[in-house]
Order: structure tokens, then sequence, then C-alpha cells
């Protein structure tokens, strides 16, 4: 099979035609390699910094922790720190205090704020490692910051740390005296709690020790009420035996007091031998009707059966005792309950250390700067000999572009004529 002139490609003939044209590819060259290298020099220059933190030392840290109040490690001291450089309202409080270092941003028809707005979402970058390797020696966090030319990116990053720094400085104080205060106020409560309940506790003893002697009381004198009844009744029933053996001793013409031997030499003749039992109680008649009588009408005039009961005594002693109880007295006479509250000198002596902390945190360091950020050499944007090179490649190939297609259309603008 033959090509035809026509599907045949002379290569010969194309680098011919395109050697005619080859004032017009450098040409096209040239205008596309100014043009990029007019962007490249003409462009705003934008410049790179960053800045990075690592963990602070435990020294650092030290009197924070030594507080037992307020616990923070190095580890989480840079996570504070680093999530307050993410924070846009730390960020827009840094702007807020330093809007100077934003003046070159001001655009027209457009607040500063809403010029912080853009240049905050575009130009800040945080820089962490990465969390799926494994190999970091230690935990770090920075900012990173691309900037305009007019912008002082040195002194905003820079500043935007400390301005953060100080940020957390401050909320730890605040946090630290909140902390303070609200153990502060847990003590005072638990004091007056345990003021109260031993108020109550003691009213408690009182009203058991006061009940504990009434019924005490109540007990002895119904104790004494029943000796004392007893006591009548002893002395009721010897009177009715006086006068059963008065009578009986009358009766036998006993007035001194004998035996039953005696009385019975006086109404037996004869010899008899007589034998006495002396284990026998001799009965009360044999007393005599004198003597009986005696005690009789000394039993009748008694008035009182006390003093032959010692326990009576003994009763009247309990019930005087009773009169005044000293724990009550003792109990109620305490001016200060403070002395007897358990756990307070305790309570008082954790209440004067939290008083007396003053942990200055101006000085804090939360982190340490293993970079800061310093005037870059050069802008990492526009990079002028690549953009040149870029220029200068795309240039040729739209030069060599535009000559093959004005060698493509050649042919048919000549048999155009003919065809007419």
């Amino acid at each position: 099979m033959q090509l035809t002139s026509n599907d045949e490609i002379d290569l010969a003939a194309l680098l011919h035609s395109l050697w005619e044209q080859k004032l017009l590819i450098a040409l096209v060259t040239l205008l596309v390699t100014l043009g990029a290298g007019a962007y490249a020099f003409l462009a705003t220059p934008e410049y790179q910094v960053q800045t990075v933190l690592r963990p602070a030392a435990i020294k650092d840290l030290d009197a924070l922790n030594r507080t037992n109040v307020y616990d923070l490690t190095a580890e989480q001291a840079i996570q504070r720190v680093g999530a307050a450089l993410e924070s846009y309202d730390s960020r827009l409080g840094f702007f807020r205090a330093n809007q100077g270092l934003f003046e070159a941003l001001r655009q027209p028809g457009r607040s500063l704020e809403q010029t912080f707005e853009g240049f905050n979402q575009a130009a800040f970058k945080m820089v962490q490692p990465d969390p799926k390797k494994a190999g970091n020696l230690s935990n770090y966090v920075g900012i990173q910051l691309t900037y305009p030319k007019d912008v002082n990116g040195v002194a905003l990053v820079n500043g935007l740390v400390d301005y953060v720094i100080q940020l957390e400085r401050e909320r730890i104080s605040s946090d630290l005296k909140t902390v303070i205060q609200n153990r502060l106020n847990q003590l005072e409560l638990q004091i007056s709690a345990a003021r109260a309940n031993y108020e109550a506790s003691t009213e408690a003893k009182i009203a058991r020790l006061i009940e504990a002697d009434n019924l005490k009381r109540a007990k002895l004198q119904d104790e004494l009420k029943a000796l004392r009844q007893q006591l009548k009744t002893h002395r009721d029933n010897r009177i009715t035996q006086l006068d059963e053996a008065i009578r009986i001793a009358k009766a036998l013409g006993i007035s001194k007091p004998t035996t039953p031997s005696a009385l019975g030499e006086r109404v037996t003749q004869g010899s008899v031998v007589r034998t006495e039992v002396n284990s026998q109680q001799i009965p009360l008649y044999f007393m005599g009707s004198e003597a009986l009588e005696a005690e009789r009408n000394v039993l009748l005039q008694r008035r009182s059966d006390d003093f032959t009961a010692p326990r009576i005594a003994q009763i009247a002693k309990e019930l005087q005792l009773l009169a005044r109880n000293r724990e009550i007295e003792v109990l109620k006479q305490r001016e200060n309950s403070d002395l007897f509250l358990k756990n307070l000198a305790i309570w008082r002596e954790e209440a004067a250390r939290l008083r007396s902390l003053h942990v200055d945190v101006s000085d804090l360091k939360l982190a340490s700067i293993d970079q800061a950020a310093v005037e870059p050499i050069s802008p990492i944007k526009p990079r002028k000999t690549l953009i040149l090179a870029l220029g200068l490649a795309l240039g040729g190939i739209l030069g060599l572009s535009i000559a093959l297609l004005r060698k493509r259309l050649r042919p048919i603008s000549r048999t155009n004529p003919q065809a007419a």
C-alpha cells in the first residue's frame, strides 16, 4: 500500500517550515517570557516565617505544682499554648491589641477586622508533629505565617507567641485564684457544718443527760416512797405484835423480862427436870408487859422511820447529786466551741496555707521557644527563576504551536482561490 502525498509527513519540510517562521516563534517565546518576567518582578513578594515551641522543663513548672492545688505538666502546658495559638479568639485579641502590625493589610471598602478575617484563614498554619509517625523524639508545636512584603511578619509571629503565652499565664493565674478560693469556701463550709454538728450533738447530749437524770430521780423517789411505806407497815405490824404480847404478858402476870424456865419455877411444884431449848425463838411476851408497853409507846410517838433503813440515806445522797449535773453545767459554760471540733486544726492549717500561697505566674515558663521567627533571607513567592524558565518553555511551545497551525492552514488558503 502506498501513501499519498497528503498523508506523508516530510520531516525535512516540517523543519524547513518552522525555520522559515523562526522569527514568529522567537517573538511569541519572547513575549511570553517577558510576560512571565513582568509577573516575577512586579508581583508582591511573599515571605514565610515560623516559630517552634517545645515542652518546658520540669523545674519551670515546679513552683506551680508544689502548691498541691493546681497541677500542670509540661505536656499539658504546651498543649494549652498550642490550642491558644490555633484559637481564632486569641489571634483576634492579638490583632485588636496590635492593629499597627496589620495596617499594611488594609483594603479599601473593608474594615480592618474583615481584612484580618481573610488574612487569618490564608496566612496562618499550625506546625505539629505527624501523629502517624512514631519516630518523633519530643512533642512540639509551632505556627507558620506567610505574609506580603510590607507586613512585619517576624514581629507579628513573635508577638503572637508572646501574647498567647502571657494570655495563658493570666488564665492560669485566674484559675489558680478560683481554685484556691473554692478550696477556702469548701473549708469554711466544712467548719460551719462541724460547728452546727457540734452544737446539735451538744444539745442532744444535754437533753439525754437531763432525761437520764429525770428518769433516775423519778425511780429513786418511787423507791424512797415505797421504802417508807414498807417501814411504816413494819412499824404498824410491830405495834400490833406488841399489843398482843402485852395482853399475853399481863394475862401471865409477866411484868418484867423472864425466860420460860424461870416462869416454870413459879407454876411447877415438886422435883422436875426442866430443859430449855435455846435454839427456839422465845415468844415476845416473855419481855414483860413493862418493856413491851415502853417499846409500843415509843413506836407510837415515832414520826419517821427513815433512820431505820440505810438505803434511805443512800437514796437521799443520790437525789442530792442529781440536783445539779456538773457535766451539763460544763457543757453549757463552754465559751469557745471551736476548741472541741474534730479536724478543726487541720482545716485551719490548710486554710492558712492556701491564703499564704503567692505563686508569681508572670514569669511562668509554659513552653520553651526552640525556634524563634527570624527575618527570612528571600521570599518564597514569586520564584523568579522558575517562573522565567516556565515562561520560556511555555513561550517556545506556544510559538511552535502557532507555527505548526500556520503551516497547516497555508495550503488551504492557497487552494481556496482556485476553487472559487
